[in-house]
């Protein structure tokens, strides 16, 4: 079973970090900017949250808020859980589903290393399967050539 380490290893250095005094309309353009739908709350070198399209459609749009006026403190979510980097990508799978969030923030000790998404863990599943599958197709034909 692969682990958060893994995943973290084979994705690509993000710039996706932000202030919480930034504007949202400033997280926004970083998102597009960067292809991310969320970006990293950091403040003084520390995680501290995250705002993704979701906290700004929410919070901003059907709050009728303007981004050029909201700062990215008030609209970030801060109480997601977090996983170790020695975490299990199933457990990852849980805390997704339990806390019904799309990202996960990742940690070794109290360092952090990234965020793990819901699209990673798709990823994953998918390498798993195809790995298994082309295993039953070999045990398959070793099987049919033992018959032969």
């Amino acid at each position: 079973m692969k682990k958060v380490k893994e995943l973290l290893a084979k994705k690509t250095l993000r710039f996706n970090t932000i202030s919480a005094e930034s504007r949202v309309i400033d997280a926004l353009a970083l998102m597009k900017t960067e292809g991310d739908s969320y970006v990293i709350v950091m403040e003084k070198g520390n995680y501290i949250g995250v705002m993704s399209e979701r906290d700004y459609s929410h919070k901003i749009i059907l709050a009728g808020k303007n981004s050029s006026e909201t700062k990215v403190k008030d609209i970030m979510t801060k109480d997601m859980p977090v996983v170790d980097t020695d975490e299990s990508i199933d457990r990852c799978m849980e805390l997704m589903l339990a806390f019904k969030t799309q990202y996960l923030p990742a940690f070794d000790e109290f360092e952090f290393k990234g965020v793990i998404t819901l699209h990673d863990l798709m990823n994953a599943s998918m390498e798993e399967n195809k790995r298994t599958s082309k295993e039953y197709a070999n045990f398959g034909t070793a099987y049919q050539n033992y018959w032969i």
